[in-house]
């Protein structure tokens, strides 16, 4: 379920705007956020007590893009097993404006997206990638994604603060 509890909470995010099943994410403990390109940054907001300890993320194509294939690759470590009842909270934000609030049971998205891990996940550390199709109809606009998961008794699993831009820049001549 380490494996898919990843996952699962980066393809939530995704859903969110997206339409996608759901996945997970988050980063090394840091405050700062990690710009991984102009297009898409992520922050692990979660604790080191947290049951998911992030380590990397990469996306491809780097930045995403709306109408392709999204491919999300999560390095991270279960410090415990997660087991059936784990789930995430996910808010969808376009500026002030939010687009969707939404409770996903990882473990349902796991099975329903035929995952290779289901619950339970057990302790150890994991490499997760999967594959979403963003759709083309995606807005050309800057979202905010908020994404909070917990065990089955409530407890703090993740946290991650994630944005995409999917705006073009006008200036692409000149690097801004």
């Amino acid at each position: 379920m380490a494996r898919l509890a990843l996952i699962s909470l980066l393809c939530v995010a995704l859903a969110g705007f997206s339409g996608a099943n759901p996945l997970v994410e988050q980063q090394a403990l840091t405050d700062q956020p990690v710009h991984t390109t102009d297009g898409w940054e992520y922050t692990n907001c979660g604790l080191p007590s947290d049951l998911i300890q992030i380590k990397s993320i990469a996306v491809s194509p780097d930045p995403p893009q709306p109408g392709q294939d999204l491919t999300v690759t999560v390095v991270g470590t279960a410090q415990d097993v997660i087991e059936e009842g784990a789930y995430a909270d996910v808010v969808v934000k376009l500026g002030l404006v939010k687009l969707l609030s939404k409770t996903f049971d990882i473990c349902e998205e796991a099975r329903g997206a035929n995952a290779s891990i289901q619950c339970p996940v057990d302790k150890g550390d994991y490499t997760v990638s999967h594959t979403v199709a963003l759709p083309k109809e995606i807005p050309r606009a800057a979202f905010k994604v908020s994404v909070r998961g917990y065990t089955a008794d409530d407890e703090d699993m993740v946290c991650l603060d994630l944005k995409v831009n999917f705006m073009k820049n006008p200036f692409p001549h000149f690097g801004w």
